[in-house]
């Protein structure tokens, strides 16, 4: 198993949490620490019926993970689209991005939730779920082997947070309803910018494995690109399996603007 990465149960310490990370991208300043960023949110009086101690857990075990820890920060363009595009759109990003930051995640949908839905299933069960995690930690995917109790929550967070970020409908006792979970055009524009300012290069992009925590294959991007080429975005050129892109802004900054203006 070396140099994979392993589950953690990191979940626990919160899940979606979509009010709160909006909450904090309005109170988050580039520069902060983590620890000044939770001093902020304590002393805002934004969170009046959170704990002290679990308000900590929310700023340090997930929005600083999530949103704060790879360079260049996602919270400086979050921040920016926060309130300002829609709902669907900020959740999703929301969604790649706590996938990023927890594996489990990214396998949970990449591995079990999109092979679900290309069987034709329209659930997912506890049962769907606890096989999943109890499989993985026999496995080696977590650095200890979990306890059944362990097991059973990890289980039901996924679950949850997958409600949370609109790929399942809101539970009944037993089974969530799986949900038309595609990417809205403005996550697909801000994905593809940021992967390209990151250095990905255009034959790569559309294999990115984000992409895939939308169910989307490498056809599938292709398509997406060659869709939004013709609206300026950038110009895509595909000659068999080699592609060019010949991209239209410069940086974050300029295709943020375009969005919030054009309304996407």
């Amino acid at each position: 198993m070396t140099g994979q990465v392993l589950y953690t149960a990191q979940l626990g310490a919160g899940l979606g949490l979509i009010e709160e990370t909006q909450a904090l991208l309005n109170l988050w300043q580039p520069g902060m620490t983590v620890q000044e960023l939770y001093q902020v949110a304590l002393d805002s009086g934004e969170f009046p019926n959170v704990t002290a101690r679990r308000l900590r857990n929310i700023v340090t075990e997930c929005f600083a993970p999530r949103y704060l820890k790879p360079q260049p920060q996602p919270a400086i363009w979050l921040q920016q689209l926060n309130h300002r595009i829609n709902a669907r759109s900020l959740n999703q990003l929301f969604f790649i991005y706590t996938a990023r930051a927890n594996q489990i995640l990214r396998d949970f949908v990449t591995q079990l939730y999109w092979d679900r839905y290309a069987s034709g299933y329209t659930e997912l069960t506890n049962e769907d779920s606890h096989e999943f995690v109890d499989r993985a930690t026999r496995d080696g995917k977590t650095k200890k082997l979990w306890s059944d109790t362990t097991i059973k929550r990890n289980s039901s967070y996924l679950l949850s947070i997958c409600v949370d970020y609109g790929l399942l409908r809101p539970a009944t006792r037993l089974s969530r309803q799986i949900t038309s979970f595609r990417p809205e055009t403005a996550v697909i524009i801000l994905l593809a910018y940021e992967l390209h300012l990151q250095g990905v290069a255009d034959n790569n992009l559309i294999n990115h494995p984000d992409w895939r925590l939308f169910g989307l294959q490498q056809d599938d991007v292709r398509e997406e690109l060659k869709r939004l080429s013709v609206h300026k975005f950038w110009i895509m050129q595909s000659v068999g399996d080699v592609i060019s892109i010949s991209w239209t802004y410069k940086n974050m900054e300029e295709v943020i603007d375009v969005i919030i203006e054009t309304g996407l």
